[in-house]
């Protein structure tokens, strides 16, 4: 078989790599792109190519990459950002639309419409609340997607996976998209055959590798009308609050949409924290959590209900925040790490639950 040319947008330290590659040696990743435009140091890029090497991986930002720099490929793969993904008419009807926010998607997009011929396949990744957002108009974000991805000739199914669910030691939620071009033979089958609602639940990419029921009877149905700015402007406008037709399973067809809720069907192995977490005699110094701060980390990790004032004023207001289980559990999968972690001081969001707990376990 011919190898799989991919490139991998987003790409971290390379999370999609390391998947498709231990997977099968088919795939070959022929282009990269990792930057960072909040700091100065890019010490992601600096990993992938420590991992890698230099040759294809770019680290610059995508904006700025002209995408006949960016060579032909199979696959496109990449967790994008999640932003507002909303869209505005321009003023010279030129090109029709233009994003106002969620620019890293739109240079998802501007890649793919670029290309003549177009990749067969994309593997996109985000949190799952991207399913309902904005609060305001409940699912117009995902709608946008779709229907853009619909434009440009792709068929687009998604499932939100939570890890935990298929036997990982971490609970985390996020929604995943595979795209099938229309000149593909899944994408064929799936314009022409019509059996997409089979296709969710037992046919499917995902339905095979992440086995699924359905909690519902029956699949919610709708089409995705008018151009990507009436998209933007009036999907879902003015119903139920806080409701998304999106469900966390679906197919998208001809901008024409199929979901149903689901629920994972797994009795596999299953790894818990316990299973993977170092012995305290193996862990550094550094990561252990002095006990006479112990009071603080439970303090700053519970829920709260207080009063509060503002610093260097006499404004008084009440601070709600729910808590967090601490320590981790050893019997169950963690939690989800937060970007923003790291470090021994007490805090609300750092590691160091997992890491005091290691300690005591030891």
């Amino acid at each position: 078989m011919d190898k799989v040319k991919v490139i991998e947008l987003f790409a971290g330290v390379g999370g999609f790599r390391i998947g498709l590659e231990r997977a099968s040696n088919l795939f070959n990743v022929v282009w990269s792109n990792q930057w960072e435009p909040s700091t100065k140091k890019q010490e992601a890029s600096d990993i992938y190519v420590a991992r890698f090497g230099n040759a294809g991986h770019s680290n610059k930002d995508i904006s700025t990459v002209e995408a006949k720099d960016i060579p032909e490929h199979d696959l496109l793969v990449g967790g994008f950002p999640c932003q507002d993904y909303s869209v505005a008419r321009t003023l010279n009807q030129a090109e029709g639309l233009t994003g106002k926010k969620g620019v890293l998607w739109w240079d998802i997009h501007r890649i793919l419409k670029s290309k003549k011929k177009k990749p067969s396949f994309l593997f996109l990744e985000n949190v799952d609340r991207m399913l309902k957002s904005p609060s305001q108009q409940r699912g117009r974000d995902f709608g946008v997607i779709l229907a853009s991805l619909a434009d440009l000739g792709y068929v687009v199914e998604w499932r939100v996976i939570n890890a935990a669910d298929f036997g990982m030691p971490q609970r985390r939620r996020r929604v995943f998209l595979m795209g099938y071009h229309k000149t593909t033979p899944i994408g064929q089958a799936l314009v022409n055959d019509k059996r997409h609602e089979d296709w969710v639940l037992t046919d499917g990419v995902f339905a095979e590798a992440f086995p699924v029921t359905a909690t519902g009877s029956s699949f919610n149905e709708f089409k995705l009308s008018g151009d990507l700015a009436e998209v933007s402007e009036k999907f879902n406008l003015g119903k139920t609050a806080g409701t998304s037709p999106f469900a966390n399973a679906g197919i998208m067809s001809a901008r024409r949409v199929w979901t149903i809720d689901t629920i994972p069907v797994y009795d596999g192995p299953r790894t818990v924290l316990g299973d993977i977490i170092l012995p305290s005699k193996k862990v550094p110094n550094e990561f252990f959590v002095d006990m006479k701060h112990l009071p603080q980390w439970e303090y700053l990790k519970g829920s709260k209900s207080e009063t509060r004032t503002k610093k260097g004023t006499s404004f008084t207001y009440h601070y709600t925040e729910g808590g967090m289980v601490f320590p981790d559990a050893l019997e169950k999968p963690s939690r989800t790490i937060i970007t923003a972690e790291g470090g021994s001081t007490p805090s609300v969001s750092n590691t160091s639950s997992a890491l005091l707990m290691a300690a005591c376990a030891g």
